[in-house]
Formats: structure tokens, sequence, C-alpha cells
């Protein structure tokens, strides 16, 4: 059965009670859901969203004994207000966003998130949309490609990377991650533990998926929808979503930090799902 990331701590900061109305907007395979819904019975609902209709589906299977308390949806959390309005969720008592990407893409080679599996260069959350890893590799410009490594995947060499990919493409279309990994491993050889593709990955996916921009879009409304005394709490796992997170918490009037540092999985989790390791929690109420 997966883990959730931080549960304890999430439900410890979150604190569900009866009659409760609570959003995971990034629902994935339902652990954080399951334990939400565990506590706001009777009386509570949830609203579970995730752009990946595999993980929903199995969120389904596993949220299915708590009937109609559930409502899922698959689409973006940018699209928050909406279903939340259409489904009776006016009024918010807590929101949970965790923004990591869940062992079943890293797993699965077929979904190409990771460089440790060969397979297509996909990397979509939502594999009804257009625009995937292969597209963006093959048809953005040098100076695209050079911009996004940089700014997605703070990767100090990520014109070095751009070119060598562009060298790479003048031969033969990349279709797969291990082509991809091929490519760069010229410009950007391992580093100690680190794999020299791990920016430009993380970088693609980011990409693909507008991750910074959805999360920059949404943040306000799931604000907009809490009541007084409600709660977010974001899960993020770099740099670059925790500083956005950190900064947007910090700048709402209507927002008091409810931890002044920010919470980290217990060595234990990490030793029972190393993946945890760089997971970040922050929670804030609503004044």
């Amino acid at each position: 059965m997966h883990e959730p990331v931080l549960l304890p701590e999430v439900i410890a900061s979150l604190k569900p009670e009866p009659n409760h109305f609570l959003i995971d907007g990034t629902v994935g395979l339902g652990g954080h859901a399951e334990g939400f819904l565990a506590r706001v019975l009777p009386g509570g609902r949830l609203l579970g969203i995730d752009r990946d209709a595999d993980n929903l589906e199995r969120a389904r299977e596993r949220l299915s004994g708590f009937g109609e308390s559930v409502v899922l949806v698959q689409d973006s959390y940018a699209n928050v207000k909406a279903h939340a309005y259409a489904h009776g969720f006016h009024h918010v008592n807590a929101v949970l966003l965790d923004l990591g990407f869940s062992s079943v893409h890293v797993d699965d080679p077929s979904r190409g998130f990771s460089f440790t599996h060969d397979g297509p260069l996909d990397m979509r959350y939502d594999r009804s949309q257009a625009l995937t890893a292969e597209r963006i590799v093959n048809t953005w410009l040098v100076d695209e490609l050079a911009r996004i490594f940089r700014q997605f995947g703070e990767e100090t060499r990520a014109r070095q990377a751009a070119e060598a990919i562009d060298a790479c493409r003048g031969l033969a279309r990349i279709q797969t991650t291990r082509q991809l990994v091929a490519c760069l491993e010229r410009v950007l050889p391992r580093q100690g533990k680190a794999h020299g593709a791990t920016r430009v990955f993380q970088a693609l996916r980011i990409a693909v998926n507008d991750e910074l921009g959805q999360l920059e879009r949404a943040l306000p409304d799931f604000v907009d929808l809490l009541v007084p005394g409600g709660r977010i709490a974001i899960i993020s796992f770099h740099s670059l979503e925790d500083r956005l997170v950190k900064r947007f918490l910090k700048s709402r009037m209507d927002l008091r930090l409810v931890n002044k540092r920010v919470i980290t999985p217990s060595q234990e989790e990490v030793r029972k799902n190393p993946r945890a390791r760089s997971a970040k929690l922050r929670v804030a109420e609503k004044l």
C-alpha cells in the first residue's frame, strides 16, 4: 500500500474534525485523503483533484468505502474554484497540496519521468494533453531549451545541454529517455551520487505540466476558499516550489504561519521511504 509523505505531520497541522470540508488538490493514490476522511466523518466531505486518470482511479478504489463523502475530479488544481463551487465546497476548513510526483510515475517506464528506465519521452500527468517532453526536446529552439533548463532545473550548464540536444536531434529524433540521457552524458557527467541528467529531467517535467505556473495561479484561490481559522498545508520537493510557496504564504496579510520552521520527514520515515527525504511542509492559517 502506498504510504503518503509526512502523513502524521499533515494530520496534526490541518486538524481535521467531524463536519469539516477539505480539499486535496493533488489526491494522487488517496493516501492523505484516506487519513482525512477517517477523521471528518460524520458530516465531513473531501474534494480530491488530480490530473492523472490512472492515479485517480486507484484513489477511487481506495476511498470507495467513504461513499458520497468523497468527490473525485480529474483536472488541474488550478481550476479548484470551479470544482469547489460545483460540488458545494464553498467554505473549506483545510487544503492540502502534495507537489511531488508519485512513485507510480517514477516506476512506470511508459510514463517517461525517470532516466533510470528506458521509455518514451512523455512526462505528462494528464495524458490527454498535447505537449510532451518529446515535443519540447525535438521542436523548441536552443534558446528556449536553455531557458527552461536554467529556470526550472537550475542547471548551470543549461546552454551546453541545449546545444547537445540540438546536435543529437539534427541526426535523429530523440524519442526515449535513454536516447536523451546518452545525448546529455557528454556535457552533464555524473556528480557524486547525482546523475548528470537530473536537473534537465526536472526542468522538462515542470515545463510539460506547467507546474510552477499552475501553483502560482492556484494558491490565491485556495486561500479564498478557506474559512477563518482554516488551514492550508503544502508539501514541496525542490527549492523552486518551496521558494514560491514560502514567498506567497508570507505575502498574504490574511494568513498566519503555523510553523516558523519548515517541517521535514523524520529519520525513520526517510529510512522507510528514501524518496521522502527532500519533502518540506509549510502550513498557514487564515485569519
